[in-house]
């Protein structure tokens, strides 16, 4: 029986090979820079391109990765300086220095995340993947590949994340995970088939073909090799994709015991005379095989000298884990011609370069081996056996319970941002809402409070038309006594001039003729009638002319009603205070309106709040200028605790009108004054020099 354990161990040292063809296709066409224009950026990376060069040593290698280290640290951009630790970690990685590589990445992550460069924070992660699955941290490993595919999915870079998905596959496999594995690569496919990448493609057939004879799914197995086998064909530039896949079909027959084909295949493998020198690890692995497979089917021919020459190679390699397998073989092999000592001494050297590489499984089947062929340590052998299987069992179903695990938590923190974006999706809405219920309810204040504007110049205009028309009815007052004054008068002169004027003419013309005493007398009578006239014309035309002189004042007349209907409405003794030689009605309508408005606003606040028992209001014109004061003796207040009450922004509001400043002063005991400045452009300019001469009526 064939140890299940050459599925393993055969063909995934060619899963490493093919992995590590992929990174290095990909190294040159990883990075595309901007900031290739520089000279000293491009200094840097021609220094990291020597610092991959294999041509140099190793320690030549360092030296100039160190240069490129230590320029890099003092680079003050953060993005160019994320692009070169790029880079450098990667460079470092196939350096195999892992502690100027754990430096440089943990470098890359800050400033990858600080600068939120995406691309640069998911090829951190990939490296860093990479070093973990080299130093066999399989969680690690696989955490890296899934948050560096998660940021790759999220860019829409499809062809990143298939990788990505690929990676994890490989080392989901290489914990028994074979189910999830399996799933992972069907995953990988579903991205990768669109796009034809045929190198990535043809790894995922590659591991599905592995998965499939741990499984023991042979028939599977060969289906999904050949269809690697196909993709293959696809890869354009030398390689022995090929070669490999053939390698990988022998196995499958190898494991299921079908050793005449497996022996076919490995043949049409080495029958390539270039395949030592290209691919030397693969010549190994399908001699080895070949050796094997011939050894199983009875066929003993050249069996040992193949054995040797396969591990002759692999000692050249240093391939710690082919010698092991090849130690192991030859154990075997030496075993089966009952040569037990140097069956031992293979065992023995397999189990130690097993221990070597730390390829657990090998030193399982190696620990077995020892136990049939070497009977006195038997026990002890199988005793570490069962100790280690135990051990291996356990991690490894931790290691496949954590990547359950990582995946879980994964989940659940896309879950959870899906959340957090439906919350924040609720939160904005709300706010929205929020806005516009706020703007809903200002356009709605603003309205009613245009509205309430607009009713309160209504009602300003109804009083303004109210006033109007009262000094109309002033005027018609005026008018009619104007009339009823001169009927009068016209009555007089008809009635009383006109009828002694024609009694004296007649007695006159009467006595034109007549020269005695007595007519003497009638004349003398008719004079005085004439005199009597005379008297009353004079009269009559005094009358008139005082009429003439004295001035009626229709808005000063206004304002006395005003003032009237206060006094006995309030008991509280109003003055009115004008210069009554000014013609106050010349004043514009707007400010005879305004003003007559402003001031019963204040006679309404006497009478509310002062608790006076004196107003007065007095008029002053002054150049281009009406002041108006309304002063009582009422209680006063403080101005500081007032607040503006709708009578004073109504005040307010018609001087902002008339463009008029006005100021209270109240104190509290000494009453109030408002002072009212109104510009004007009096029609008939006062005489301001003699105003202080003239008198000041006071009426009430």
């Amino acid at each position: 029986m064939i140890s299940p354990n050459h599925t393993n161990l055969n063909i995934i040292p060619y899963l490493s090979l093919s992995f590590l063809f992929v990174c290095s296709c990909n190294l040159d066409q990883k990075y595309t820079y901007e900031e290739r224009d520089s000279t000293e950026l491009d200094s840097l990376y021609a220094t990291i391109k020597k610092g991959r060069n294999t041509e140099f040593t190793l320690e030549e290698r360092g030296n100039q990765l160190s240069k490129v280290f230590a320029k890099a640290s003092s680079i003050d951009n953060d993005s160019v300086k994320t692009k070169v630790f790029s880079q450098l970690s990667l460079a470092y990685l196939f350096l195999n220095d892992s502690l100027n590589f754990r430096k440089s990445n943990f470098e890359l992550l800050e400033l990858a995340s600080k600068v939120g460069d995406s691309v640069s924070l998911a090829e951190a992660h990939w490296d860093l993947a990479d070093f973990y699955k080299l130093e066999a941290v399989a969680d690690s490993a696989y955490f890296h590949f899934l948050s560096a595919q998660e940021i790759y999915s999220d860019l829409g870079k499809t062809n990143e994340a298939g990788t990505m998905f690929n990676n994890m596959a490989i080392v989901q496999s290489n914990v028994k995970d074979y189910t999830a594995s399996e799933i992972t690569t069907i995953n990988a496919i579903e991205l990768l088939k669109p796009l034809n990448n045929y190198v990535q493609l043809y790894n995922s057939y590659t591991n599905l073909g592995a998965i499939s004879v741990e499984l023991k799914e042979y028939d599977r197995a060969v289906d999904n090799h050949n269809t690697a086998l196909d993709y293959q064909k696809k890869i354009t530039g030398r390689h022995t994709f090929d070669l490999a896949t053939m390698s990988n079909i022998g196995y499958v027959y190898l494991a299921k015991g079908d050793y005449l084909k497996a022996i076919s295949y490995f043949k049409e493998v080495l029958s390539d005379n270039t395949l030592r020198d290209r691919n030397p690890k693969l010549y190994a692995l399908a001699l080895n095989n070949l050796a094997f497979s011939k050894f199983k089917s009875g066929d003993y021919e050249n069996v040992e000298s193949e054995f040797l020459e396969a591990l002759k190679v692999r000692d050249s390699l240093n391939d710690i884990t082919g010698l092991s397998l090849s130690h192991h073989d030859l154990a075997e092999y030496h075993f089966s011609q009952s040569d037990t000592t140097i069956a031992i001494n293979y065992a023995k050297k397999a189990l130690r370069y097993a221990e070597v590489a730390d390829n657990n499984e090998r030193v399982l089947r190696t620990l077995q081996l020892l136990s049939s062929i070497d009977s006195k340590n038997s026990s002890i052998y199988n005793q570490r056996y069962i100790a280690l299987n135990d051990s291996l069992q356990e991690e490894e179903r931790q290691v496949r319970n954590k990547f359950a695990r990582i995946r879980f938590e994964t989940d659940a923190y896309i879950a959870e941002n899906q959340m957090l974006e439906s919350e924040k999706q609720l939160w904005a809405g709300i706010a929205f809402a929020v806005f516009l219920l706020g703007a809903s309810a200002i356009v709605i204040f603003d309205q009613r409070s245009k509205n309430q504007k607009l009713r309160f110049q209504q009602e300003q205009q109804a009083a303004n038309q109210e006033i109007f028309n009262l000094m109309l009815g002033q005027k018609q007052k005026e008018e009619e006594g104007k009339k009823s004054e001169q009927k009068r008068i016209s009555e007089e002169l008809h009635d009383g001039v006109l009828g002694s004027m024609m009694g004296a003419r007649m007695v006159l013309t009467g006595l034109n003729k007549k020269n005695d005493s007595d007519a003497e007398i009638q004349r003398m009578k008719a004079i005085d009638a004439l005199q009597n006239v005379e008297k009353e014309v004079r009269e009559i035309s005094h009358a008139l002319s005082h009429s003439a002189y004295q001035k009626v004042h229709n808005f000063m007349l206004s304002l006395q009603d005003l003032l009237s209907s206060v006094q006995q409405t309030a008991n509280i003794d109003c003055h009115l205070i004008h210069d009554e030689q000014w013609e106050w009605d010349s004043l514009n309508g707007e400010i005879k309106i305004n003003t007559y408005r402003m001031i019963q606003e204040c006679l309404q606040n006497s009478v509310k709040h002062a608790q006076c028992k004196n107003v007065t209001v007095t008029f002053v014109a002054k150049p281009n200028m009406l002041e108006v004061t309304i002063a009582d003796d009422g209680k006063g207040f403080r101005k500081s605790n007032r607040k503006k009450g709708i009578g004073m922004r109504n005040i307010a509001s018609r001087m902002e009108k008339l463009n008029g400043v006005w100021d209270i002063e109240s104190t509290p005991g000494k009453g109030t004054i408002v002072t009212l400045e109104i510009p004007v452009s009096f029609s008939q300019t006062p005489n301001f020099q003699t105003m202080g001469d003239r008198k000041l009526v006071q009426e009430v």
